[in-house]
């Protein structure tokens, strides 16, 4: 099954006496470093721990996968630990005892991919995990696991008594794909899950795309033409997902595809019986891909989340590159440029006027920006609903702009336009009508439901209230202007570019499309406190680089680069590794460097940019004042921290003779 390399008996603990799976970790990493296979054990540790921050490694049957790809791996590597009291890995039924830690490097090729595949679906045999639990000795176990030991003699297969016969004509024949995040083992596991319960069930043929990291083999499209359902146990978007339209679709996370395929089986089987199809590109029309993009069975709360960030995800770019052509074009002619006539610019553009540039970056930048509504309301019906959903949700959108009703009314129009295409979806056609559904009807319908409730029911009122907001953020002085840039401040620096981040950051750019002195501050405020946690993580390997591990202090020179450019997530690899110390510290400081911010009164129109655009805002030396700050404070308080430990890493990135770290796992990064 494996090659001999991949595991040795000085890679197995039979009695792994971990309690958390944090130093269930560290134990057999320590085993692979000692092997020669991991260069940096606290790197490997905290790429291990970044990982796992995506979705739990833990699966049913008692079985805890924790695995990566990492720069610190030197070849592809397993080690194995058997935990009698059992370790909690998030799976649904409870404590692992079977720990393997999977590590692949960085750069591993094809074929060792699909070696490390191997074994995840060898996890699906339950007479492998039973010889894993009755094992004696390391090598034993370690021999069981490359497929050295003898397997249990296999039943002689009935002698045929004539020619093959074909599979009956009532067989249900299904096409899967399941994919994961890395691509390593849970890809793998839902694959053999689906293909061992469809051929214990009756009239079922099934037959799996694994997408991984290796790449994959695209099914024959003949296959998938012949298929009667499809299933997608994926958490990650499926590739080329248009090959599997118009055909009846379960679409669920990949543990989904390990923990219950007989249930996705009978799914798929009584959608194709009621005649529920796709609507779109591969798209179930009451599941969609972003609605079930992680676990099976998410709350409408977690749903909403996805939705919106799907939509602020796709209107950042307008945002930045409108955003910044507006500032460029105010630094060049001045807050005067905005008087210049489009039809000055049109005819008589000089080639040797500063002005004239300077109107045609604020032109285009505002053209960019004239974007940003429709782009958030169409994304996030496009969320909900996919393609069907960014005719009404674009359309809404620009209601939205039309009636006033700025950027909330952009939230309320996206999220309106996708529940009636969705509505539309779950109605029953008859077959002749499916073909221009997606391309006549739906967008028809629900382009005049929106325009209906955007202009008639609902537009005026969510203009009250935008207009309501902007008058309240321009009147914010004082106490209450301090106390909402430390809000911003400690929303930028929670999740370091995580969901909280992104809502703080939508909330200032939402502004910046009708831009008032409320906004812009605001708009500053966010900038400056999101690049304080990487300059203050840089800053702190610079001045007590003894506390930091030799790959922390090579992270913190880029750290630099990062913060200056307004990139909070230069400060994950710290906060992956020690979450419990980074990530209070990092919200400290962007607390203090909102506050002042707001307190001095600075003020910016561009969306990005950091140190870069310090030009452009207003009282820029104070604004570098609010920066330094909070980079000293949470710089101040990390070193604090950090320092209490008994076993801070020694210059030469080791560990101290003390007990071990336990390497933490963030919750939101």
């Amino acid at each position: 099954m494996t090659t001999p390399q991949m595991i040795t008996a000085d890679l197995v603990d039979l009695d792994l006496s971990a309690e958390t799976k944090e130093e269930a970790a560290r134990s057999l990493a320590e085993r692979m470093v000692a092997q020669g296979r991991v260069t940096d054990l606290d790197g490997f540790l905290a790429d291990v721990a970044a990982r796992e921050a995506q979705m739990p490694t833990g699966l049913d049957g008692g079985i805890g996968i924790p695995h990566c790809r990492s720069t610190h791996v030197t070849e592809p590597t397993l080690a194995f630990g058997r935990a009698p009291h059992g370790i909690d890995f998030g799976a649904p039924d409870g404590p692992a005892d079977l720990i393997f830690l999977i590590a692949a490097p960085a750069g591993a090729d094809d074929a060792h991919l699909t070696i490390l595949s191997a074994l995840a679906r060898q996890l699906m045999d339950e007479d492998f995990k039973a010889a894993l639990r009755a094992a004696t000795d390391a090598d034993q176990t370690a021999a069981l696991i490359r497929g050295d030991a003898e397997a249990p003699p296999e039943a002689e297969p009935e002698p045929e008594t004539g020619p093959q016969q074909p599979a009956p004509a009532d067989t249900f024949k299904i096409v899967a794909v399941t994919s994961c995040p890395t691509g390593i083992a849970h890809t793998y596991m839902a694959a053999e899950s689906l293909e061992n319960t469809a051929r214990d069930t009756d009239g079922v043929e099934l037959v799996v795309e694994t997408q991984g990291s290796a790449g994959f083999t695209r099914l024959d499209p003949a296959v998938i033409a012949a298929a009667d359902g499809v299933i997608f146990a994926h958490d990650v978007p499926v590739r080329e997902k248009e090959r599997f339209a118009g055909k009846p679709t379960v679409d669920v996370g990949v543990k989904a595809g390990i923990n219950r395929p007989a249930e996705l089986i009978t799914e798929v089987r009584g959608k194709a019986a009621r005649g529920e199809i796709t609507a779109g590109a591969g798209t179930d029309p009451s599941s969609t891909a972003v609605d079930n993009s992680g676990e099976a069975g998410d709350g409408y709360g977690t749903k909403l989340r996805k939705w919106l960030m799907s939509g602020v995800s796709y209107m950042v770019p307008f945002v930045a590159a409108g955003g910044l052509l507006i500032a460029l074009g105010f630094a060049i002619g001045g807050y005067k440029i905005a008087d210049v006539k489009v039809e000055t610019l049109l005819n008589s553009f000089d080639w040797t006027s500063s002005t004239s540039w300077a109107a045609l970056l604020f032109y285009t930048g505002q053209a960019a920006f004239a974007f940003l509504v429709p782009v958030l309301a169409g994304y996030i019906a496009y969320g909900m609903a996919d393609r069907p959903g960014l005719v009404p949700g674009f359309v809404g959108g620009s209601i939205a702009l039309t009636v006033n009703a700025g950027f909330l009314g952009g939230l309320a129009a996206g999220l309106i336009a996708g529940g009636v295409v969705m509505a539309i979806q779950k109605v029953n056609v008859p077959a002749v009508l499916r073909g221009i559904m997606p391309v006549v009807v739906i967008p028809l319908l629900s382009s005049i439901a929106v325009g209906f409730l955007m202009f008639v029911v609902i537009g005026k009122p969510i203009a009250s209230l935008q207009s309501g907001l902007t008058d309240w953020l321009d009147s914010l002085s004082g106490a209450n202007a301090l106390l909402l840039g430390a809000l911003l401040g400690l929303m930028m620096c929670f999740d370091l570019g995580g969901p909280l981040n992104k809502v703080a950051y939508a909330f200032a750019v939402g502004g910046l499309a009708d831009p008032t002195d409320g906004s812009l501050k605001i708009m500053a405020a966010v900038m400056a406190a999101g690049m304080v946690p990487p300059l203050a993580m840089a800053l702190a390997t610079t001045v007590r680089g003894k506390l930091f591990t030799r790959s922390e202090r090579e992270n913190g020179k880029a750290a630099w680069v990062l913060g200056a450019s307004f990139i909070t997530e230069g400060a994950i690899p710290f906060a992956a590794a020690d979450p419990l110390r980074v990530i209070p510290a990092s919200m400290a400081g962007g607390a203090v460097t909102g506050a002042l911010s707001m307190a001095f009164g600075c003020t910016l129109r561009a969306p990005h940019g950091g140190i870069f655009v310090v030009p452009l805002i207003g009282n820029p030396w104070l604004y570098l004042v609010a920066v330094a700050a909070g980079v000293l404070v949470a710089a101040a308080l990390v070193i604090a921290l950090k320092g209490m430990r008994k076993n801070a890493p020694r210059e030469d990135g080791a560990a101290a003779p003390a007990a071990p770290e336990k390497t933490q796992v963030p919750a939101a990064v």
